[in-house]
């Protein structure tokens, strides 16, 4: 397996697990309200990294105010959008590098590599808060481990 076709498996895990988060969230009757903050959080933050990756201007604040259905919806086109960019790649353009700005305008550049694989991660972070957030509600939250993914078939 390439690295690239690595890559596309975590954005598979990245997008299965965004979805068992949400799901779990609209479940609740009354989902903890800052899990539904952090869930924006990830919806935002994974379309910042792509509009970085596609020297796009920045559509939403890092911080959005979604509802579950904004997170919903954002997820539904994220899903689509990350495919389409890493079929975009090859193999070697993964340690091409990107030049952007962070949200205090501070200059950074990164292999796209790095930036792809920071987005997989970041969101696997805060998909944990929300599951502490969701536990300490006294719920059961979502189950997301990504070899819980793999073992399931929902990622090669």
């Amino acid at each position: 397996m390439t690295m690239l076709e690595h890559i596309g498996n975590l954005f598979s895990y990245d997008d299965w697990a965004n979805r068992e988060v949400l799901g779990s969230l609209q479940a609740l009757n009354a989902a903890p309200v800052r899990s539904v903050k952090l869930l924006a959080h990830i919806v935002s933050s994974e379309r910042l990294w792509l509009e970085r990756l596609l020297a796009q201007k920045q559509t939403d604040p890092v911080w959005p105010l979604f509802t579950l259905k904004d997170c919903q919806s954002g997820i539904d086109q994220l899903s689509g959008l990350w495919k389409n960019y890493l079929i975009s790649l090859n193999e070697a353009g993964l340690s091409d590098s990107r030049t952007y700005k962070n949200t205090k305008g501070d200059t950074f550049t990164s292999k796209k590599q790095d930036i792809l694989l920071h987005v997989i991660m970041h969101s696997a972070y805060h998909r944990g808060q929300i599951a502490a957030e969701v536990r300490a509600a006294g719920f059961t939250p979502a189950y997301t481990d990504f070899i819980h993914a793999v073992r399931q078939g929902f990622v090669q």
